[in-house]
């Protein structure tokens, strides 16, 4: 089954390793904003930025995390991650630091963003329940199989994770 899924990520430094997991062909993702888009939502402020995220959100059954070096604890991505979650979609996170830049540059593993987000309803963290993975492989190639070949399944993990809470 194709899902649609929603990607959060660290725009700047981590859009190029984010195409190359949206564009794996199992899932269908949300389109992103090019960078004269963005400037137009962010231009609007907090109230646009949220309208952007809330449309662009609409009809996914799941968030994925792509977790680059800098992507824990940001304010938009800690929102994606609480509105997915509180929607009622799947949330999960996958460590793209293995996975070549533009330049061919790999980065340093991130934190894991749900340690920044507690649920009001038990105050547990969110990383006691949501699931992050950090595909294996020894370059960027064999990380991007790993991801490739087991994506999809990760998301049906989340799906039927959050389906119990």
């Amino acid at each position: 089954m194709t899902r649609r899924v929603f990607y959060s990520f660290h725009y700047a430094p981590d859009n190029w390793r984010a195409s190359q997991v949206r564009n794996i062909g199992a899932i269908e993702s949300n389109q992103p904003a090019r960078d004269n888009d963005w400037e137009t939502v962010t231009k609007g402020g907090d109230k646009a930025i949220e309208k952007w995220i809330a449309d662009q959100m609409n009809g996914r059954s799941c968030v994925v995390v792509l977790i680059g070096t800098g992507t824990a604890n940001r304010k938009w991505i800690n929102h994606e991650i609480v509105k997915g979650w509180n929607e009622g979609k799947g949330v999960l996170g996958v460590h793209i630091h293995n996975l070549k830049n533009s330049g061919g540059k790999t980065s340093t593993k991130g934190d894991n963003p749900f340690e920044h987000v507690t649920l009001q309803s038990t105050g547990a963290k969110l990383s006691s329940i949501v699931k992050v993975y950090d595909p294996a492989g020894l370059d960027s190639t064999a990380v991007y199989n790993t991801i490739k070949n087991n994506l999809e399944a990760w998301i049906e993990t989340a799906i039927a994770i959050r389906a119990k809470y």
